[in-house]
């Protein structure tokens, strides 16, 4: 027998390439540069975002030390695109874990107590399914004025309802099996039983419905500061440089286009990988 029919490495790492597609390999690269950008953003930077030079306004694209050229204030783009993407991303990642915690947890205390605590929850549910977040957004943001803290609270309300149901479907149904039924009859108590047996074997499906939530908070997010009631000057956002550009589209379309481009990249790659997610973590699939 050859060496090489006896080393598993190799085998294993084809296995890996043939099970994630050319476009699923593609959409984990771009999310991990992203990621390594809005980790490093303050050493990748050329220029501080706030940096007006006013003898280089609307510089245009692949000018010297502006490779996306400047905006209407000289400020370099390159430099605030960095920044926006660590802002958008922070925004959605914390409002993805918010969402996910609060929709689970009340799934949750709906499969245990069932009763009017399971009605109330699936009310609520309906409720928030059938309210328009967007008109809601934009009436408290107008109302409490705008922070990035208070942004990110009210981004974690969007999308809670998913996770109620599903966590609430699937522990009533992890309940009914034998292995939670076995550890209530030793004495444990729920909090055990839901966080250490019925969590890990839901956490594949609240997973890819946490890919499918986060790119649709970024866009939320992105018309929130594109409408003026998102992130304020002078932190900024991709939806923030989006807004500010479409104001000079004629004349400096790299403004717009560039943080444009990103969020399109960014919500399909999420896309594309939660799909491959749900594909990959179905068991009826396999």
């Amino acid at each position: 027998m050859s060496d090489t029919a006896t080393i598993p490495a190799p085998r294993f790492i084809s296995r890996i390439r043939l099970k994630a597609p050319f476009l699923v390999m593609l959409a984990i690269s771009w999310l991990g540069l992203m990621i390594f950008v809005a980790i490093f953003v303050d050493l990748l930077r050329p220029y501080d975002i706030t940096a007006m030079d006013l003898g280089a306004r609307l510089v245009s694209v692949g000018a010297p030390g502006h490779p996306l050229g400047t905006d209407e204030l000289g400020r370099d783009v390159f430099s605030r695109l960095l920044q926006s993407i660590r802002v958008s991303l922070v925004i959605a990642f914390c409002a993805t874990i918010i969402s996910a915690l609060f929709g689970t947890t009340l799934g949750f205390l709906a499969a245990q107590f069932r009763g009017w605590v399971e009605h109330l929850v699936v009310a609520l549910a309906d409720f928030q399914a059938a309210l328009p977040f967007m008109i809601m957004s934009l009436a408290v943001l107008a109302f409490f004025g705008t922070s990035i803290w208070l942004l990110v609270c009210l981004m974690g309300f969007y999308g809670w309802e998913r996770y109620a149901r599903i966590a609430r479907g699937l522990a009533i149904s992890a309940s009914a099996q034998g292995y939670a039924a076995a550890v209530v009859q030793l004495g444990a108590r729920p909090s055990r039983v839901y966080l250490r047996h019925i969590l890990p074997n839901v956490a594949s499906t609240l997973i890819v419905s946490m890919t499918l939530t986060f790119p649709e908070i970024i866009l939320m997010e992105s018309g929130l500061s594109f409408l003026g009631l998102g992130v304020q000057p002078p932190e900024s956002s991709l939806g923030n440089m989006v807004g500010f550009g479409r104001e000079y589209l004629t004349r400096a379309p790299w403004i717009m286009l560039a943080p444009s481009l990103v969020i399109v990249l960014t919500t399909l790659s999420i896309s594309l990988l939660g799909d491959w997610l749900r594909d990959r973590l179905d068991p009826t699939t396999r």
